[in-house]
């Protein structure tokens, strides 16, 4: 039977010739879950490749909101956006596409997140009218009131 001292020794002797004892490895759920999330990446990756490249070809190389251009190295900047934004709608058409740089891009999808937040545009693409209600509409007089009293 070994004591703790002659454990020690033994893990001394171990450690010193460079070999180490590492526990053994399982495959645990957050493994798992990182796994599906890398290949979920991946897979999005691929898609968005395909559709770019079909975009660039099908569309001039231009911002579709502020009508820069852009070729070579700039052409980075120009981004694909959705749309109806749903970035599984990828017709072979491009009907649901239109190149954006990345500035307009941001802006659209910042809009589209307030339309959800503070209501969307009237149709004109006036925003709609602030509210009516005015709360301390008679305090003043109620105050007036209150002065000759």
């Amino acid at each position: 039977m070994f004591s703790f001292a002659s454990f020690a020794a033994l893990r001394e002797t171990l450690l010193s010739s460079g070999l180490r004892m590492s526990p053994k490895k399982t495959k645990t759920e957050n493994d798992n879950a990182d796994e599906i999330i890398a290949e979920a990446r991946r897979s999005r990756e691929l898609r968005e490749k395909a559709y770019r490249e079909q975009a660039l070809k099908i569309y001039p190389h231009i911002c579709a909101r502020c009508g820069r251009e852009f070729a070579g190295k700039k052409l980075r900047e120009l981004t694909v956006h959705h749309k109806d934004h749903n970035h599984d709608n990828n017709p072979p058409d491009g009907g649901n596409w239109e190149l954006l740089c990345l500035y307009c891009h941001d802006n659209e999808h910042q809009e589209y997140l307030d339309e959800g937040s503070f209501g969307k545009a009237t149709s004109g693409g006036e925003k709609e009218p602030p509210a009516t209600y005015k709360p301390f509409a008679e305090l003043k007089e109620l105050l007036k009131d209150k002065k000759k009293t």
